[in-house]
């Protein structure tokens, strides 16, 4: 019987709001999965991964028992997850999108002196532990009432006098007459990896995969830079460029004491920067975007 080669496997939310752009980040990385429409799994064509398609808050449960070697999930689901004592996981990089922040909010009219004034209220709240966190970290005993969805309208139902909720532009707390007032974490979109050894043939595919993905990530920001300059001016022209390494020099033919200067800036390059860099010497300057780098 020919043996069936192991492979990868990657678990991601299969519906809200990291789904889509985690399958974004996938195929901007060069996977192409096939049989993604309604399905549960989907198989890489083009590398040995296999992607499972689950709820957000089962994906640290997948990659900590070794279900999955990978999972895209959001900060607030693993922390919440790891306060039961789970963390068989690790966090390899964060993903810059999905950004969001779970924050306590109440009726427009409330005064908030800070924690404190939170003492003796009821919170509703679909991340019960890290509240219980929060609270505990800042001697404030109030009571925590769970909700499995809807928690905007707990006050205005009598259910809580506040809540304890993800929010990322405030429109539907400004809908049901709430507002920010303390924040209890900031999260975005995470790759993490299970702690259970890997099968020693797929250790070379996970490095691989996560170069990809690393360079994925460092285009976001990054721009190439070229520019002629003056071999005096070399000095000054590293201190501006934004976020460089040390940039490549070449000599200019027929520019005796001229060279042309290459650098990836991993910041964002502004035109204050340009007029910086010609001030400093630099001439005929251009930006352009990186499509793809390996880190």
């Amino acid at each position: 019987m020919e043996r069936v080669s192991p492979r990868l496997r990657v678990a991601v939310q299969k519906s809200g709001r990291l789904s889509d752009k985690s399958m974004d980040l996938l195929r901007e990385a060069g996977f192409r999965p096939v049989n993604t429409k309604n399905a549960l799994a989907a198989r890489v064509e083009n590398f040995p991964v296999d992607l499972l398609f689950v709820r957000d808050d089962d994906i640290p449960t997948f990659v900590g028992n070794g279900a999955c070697d990978f999972g895209i999930v959001g900060r607030n689901v693993l922390e919440e997850h790891a306060l039961r004592g789970d963390d068989n996981f690790a966090v390899v990089a964060p993903l810059g999108f999905g950004k969001c922040a779970l924050k306590i909010a109440g009726p427009k009219d409330m005064k908030y002196e800070g924690p404190a004034s939170l003492a003796g209220l009821r919170i509703a709240t679909t991340y019960p532990r890290l509240l219980a966190r929060f609270l505990k970290e800042n001697n404030v005993d109030a009571s925590v009432v769970r909700m499995s969805g809807a928690v905007e309208l707990a006050p205005r139902l009598h259910m809580a006098d506040v809540i304890c909720d993800l929010v990322s532009t405030g429109a539907t707390l400004e809908a049901n007459g709430l507002v920010p007032l303390d924040t209890v974490l900031e999260s975005e979109a995470l790759l993490v990896r299970s702690r259970r050894s890997l099968d020693p043939t797929l250790v070379h595919v996970a490095e691989m995969m996560q170069a990809r993905i690393d360079g994925v990530l460092a285009t976001k920001e990054s721009k190439y830079i070229m520019m002629n300059a003056p071999e005096s001016a070399l000095d000054r022209i590293c201190e501006i460029l934004p976020g460089a390494d040390s940039p490549t020099v070449l000599p200019l033919a027929g520019r005796k004491g001229h060279v042309a200067v290459h650098a990836v800036c991993q910041e964002s390059v502004f035109w204050e920067t340009l007029q910086k860099l010609k001030d400093a010497g630099a001439s005929a300057i251009l930006v352009l975007p990186i499509e793809k780098m390996l880190m």
